[in-house]
């Protein structure tokens, strides 16, 4: 065998190794992200242009990964199918992981979860050692048959557990004194004790360890396993980096990770 053949039949065994089967360092191509914009603070539309926490999440993520990204704004409704029809790569449109929605696509670890919070009526006296109380025989609004109405009945038997149709339904019976306690979703708490009457009426207790699902992760087709790769990895950079807490901050007042 002669030199050069030698020499070509290395380099094609070289390039056909581990080093050729590495992934590449950026996508190759553009990523069109869709969101909805109708979900304040986490998308909503300013100036005719998606903002919000997640667009916000998006390019910095965009940035971690080194992509050139694209946010389109696209009507809930249509959102999955719009991605298996290949109009854009990705959703970042507060979109929870679930097990059904894991039949039709694929998601990256998720990027934000609320927790759930409990508030009392400043009329209600305060637990003496500093932490959540028992709740024994005490009214707690919670919206019916949610996950929260489930924890109550599975950890606070004791609890007079009164069921509302809406949050805010709750929210109201505490300001006028008709219960003792409202659990909900942190964010809604926190709205309403920011408000002038939430501010006058009642005092954030704690959060409660309410299983509410995987969280919101980035939606990609699948099979996009090295899109859903850059996603993950640009996720834990963000965080690592701090970006994550000065974007965070600047919509959502508490840890939200």
């Amino acid at each position: 065998m002669s030199a050069a053949r030698l020499i070509g039949l290395l380099a094609l065994a070289w390039l056909s190794g581990p080093a050729a089967a590495q992934a590449p360092s950026a996508p190759a191509q553009p990523i069109r992200i869709a969101t909805e914009g109708a979900y304040p603070p986490f998308n909503y539309v300013e100036n005719n242009e998606p903002a919000g926490f997640e667009i916000e999440l998006g390019r910095a993520m965009c940035e971690a990964m080194a992509a050139t990204c694209t946010f389109v704004l696209q009507d809930w409704d249509g959102m999955v199918s719009g991605l298996k029809e290949r109009r854009y790569d990705a959703i970042m449109s507060s979109m929870e992981i679930t097990k059904e929605r894991r039949h039709r696509v694929a998601f990256s670890k998720r990027y934000y979860a609320i927790p759930a919070a409990l508030m009392a009526s400043k009329a209600t006296a305060a637990d003496a050692g500093g932490g959540i109380p028992d709740l024994v025989g005490k009214s707690v609004g919670v919206v019916a048959d949610s996950e929260f109405a489930g924890y109550l009945e599975s950890t606070y038997r004791s609890a007079d557990i009164r069921p509302f149709g809406k949050q805010e339904e709750a929210n109201l019976d505490l300001l006028t004194g008709r219960l003792d306690y409202v659990l909900g979703d942190k964010l809604e708490i926190s709205k309403f004790l920011d408000s002038r009457e939430g501010k006058m009426c009642c005092r954030f207790i704690g959060d409660l360890p309410v299983n509410r699902g995987e969280g919101v992760g980035v939606a990609v087709r699948k099979g996009d396993t090295t899109l859903l790769e850059f996603f993950n990895a640009a996720i834990d950079r963000v965080i690592a980096s701090g970006a994550y807490d000065r974007i965070r901050a600047k919509y959502v007042p508490f840890d939200i990770r």
